[in-house]
């Protein structure tokens, strides 16, 4: 019997993580989604539960205190992001390893806790210019909002040497199917290889 385990995306935002998981999850693979709760606003278009749990600033915070979360971290002032616990056992109790789309601190939480069970991918755009020009493409936050993200991507770059394996997404179909690569080869036991 296949052991579960865990598959950790994360990335500054803007590097293509999302994209990569989405990929990763449409494999003929037994991989499920781990649905993360956040205390922001839903965008347009995201639905509770599948995209996100939104929870209140203030249950959230009710949540922490009563060790629900695997890991949480205050991201912006105010605005939480995190993993629920019951979100790893839902899908270990459905016979299936767990696919995170976390930032870079969640998924080094994750990591430490699961340790071989859980592979560490850092994705990595091919450099911070091609990130601004990324996030300003997607028009959806102003130009204040993306030079913060700016910042927080260049000091969240300096923790790819803690994952396990930095993927860079400069060519998308060639970042997906490294990506594919690695989780195959990763479910089979195998070493994964830089």
């Amino acid at each position: 019997m296949q052991q579960n385990k865990l598959i950790i995306v994360s990335a500054p935002s803007g590097a293509g993580k999302t994209t990569i998981v989405r990929h990763l999850l449409a494999l003929p693979l037994p991989l499920a989604f781990s649905v993360s709760a956040t205390s922001r606003a839903p965008r347009p278009g995201e639905v509770d539960g599948r995209d996100y749990y939104f929870l209140t600033s203030d249950e959230f915070i009710r949540r922490i205190d009563e060790g629900d979360f695997l890991e949480w971290e205050e991201v912006y002032p105010g605005t939480y992001y995190g993993t629920l616990r019951s979100e790893v056992d839902r899908i270990w109790n459905e016979g299936r390893s767990v696919v995170f789309d976390v930032d870079v601190i969640g998924g080094l939480n994750i990591k430490k806790i699961y340790g071989d069970l859980a592979l560490a991918i850092f994705v990595q755009p091919p450099s911070v210019d091609e990130l601004r020009q990324r996030l300003q493409s997607r028009s959806t936050e102003s130009e204040e909002k993306i030079a913060t993200r700016i910042a927080k991507a260049e000091y969240e770059l300096s923790f790819s040497p803690d994952f396990d394996v930095v993927l860079i997404n400069d060519q998308l179909d060639v970042a997906l199917a490294e990506a594919e690569s690695m989780v195959r080869k990763f479910l089979e036991n195998q070493k994964t290889e830089d």
